[in-house]
């Protein structure tokens, strides 16, 4: 007969070899788990997939199209999209170009920069044109807004003022508006180079809530100074509540315009009524 301490031996490393088999296939699942999150995460649309069973060539022309999608989209342009591109251009431009010229008051630079003109040796270009024209030539979306926002415009005029008067030292604000926006520039490519866009995932519903909410609370508040008609000496460069309704009733001891008023109440009144009926 077989003694038990026998059984045992031979059972024992089938039991090892068992248990070492399930470790492995759970850290193998565990691992190729990981690796899809990871691609799910950095490379959701599987931007490599056109490349895979592909000659040196194509590679090479796929390559070239993925960074100017202009130049695939391009073979099937014709005159009748060209014709509705120009009246989307004529009307957008309408509204940017007065836009663009009000945000550069907003973050304190001369209305002629059209919001933070850069210098390139000599020549000068705008934010509001620039991106636009790069955007077409590399980018893949067709609705898409680019260019300066006004809570951008006016942060950036908030913190600046505080540490150099725009007013007697308006180069030094130039020059440390360019350096900001030229850092702000260098970040959102590095961004957009490393695809790490996931990151808004990361952003909590009550962050990006309350952000959309302060944006429009700090918007409304500085259209107080146009709606009562004050003067711009006498209204703060300030964007928190205090200071702004602080300005607000301060300044009516002055008087108030009853004529924007009156035409800021119609307008108001006119878009929130447009809202129901469009």
């Amino acid at each position: 007969m077989v003694s038990d301490s026998s059984i045992l031996n031979q059972i024992e490393p089938v039991t090892i070899q068992i248990f070492s088999s399930g470790l492995l296939v759970k850290v193998t699942n565990l691992f190729k788990e990981f690796q899809y999150t990871v691609k799910e995460t950095f490379f959701a649309d599987d931007p490599l997939r056109s490349f895979k069973d592909q000659t040196k060539s194509r590679k090479l022309v796929l390559c070239i199209e993925a960074i100017f999608p202009i130049i695939n989209w391009g073979r099937g342009y014709n005159l009748k999209k060209f014709r509705g591109d120009i009246i989307v251009g004529l009307t957008i431009a309408s509204l940017c170009i007065p836009q663009d010229i009000g945000y550069s008051k907003l973050a304190h630079l001369d209305p002629q920069y059209g919001l933070f003109k850069t210098f390139v040796s000599n020549p000068e270009f705008y934010s509001s044109f620039v991106p636009p024209l790069i955007y077409a030539f590399m980018g893949s979306s067709r609705d898409i807004a680019i260019g300066p926002v006004v809570v951008v415009s006016l942060l950036m005029g908030t913190l600046l003022s505080n540490e150099i008067d725009p007013v007697t030292h308006k180069a030094e604000y130039q020059r440390l508006a360019f350096t900001a926006t030229f850092f702000a520039g260098i970040t959102q490519a590095t961004l957009g180079i490393f695809r790490l866009g996931f990151l808004i995932d990361f952003l909590s519903h009550a962050a990006i809530v309350g952000f959309m909410g302060g944006a429009a609370i700090t918007i409304g508040l500085q259209q107080l100074k146009g709606f009562f008609g004050i003067k711009s000496k006498m209204f703060t460069t300030k964007t928190d509540i205090v200071s702004v309704l602080h300005s607000v009733f301060a300044s009516a001891k002055h008087g108030w315009n009853w004529h924007t008023i009156l035409i800021g109440a119609s307008f108001l009144c006119f878009l929130l009524l447009a809202k129901f009926i469009v």
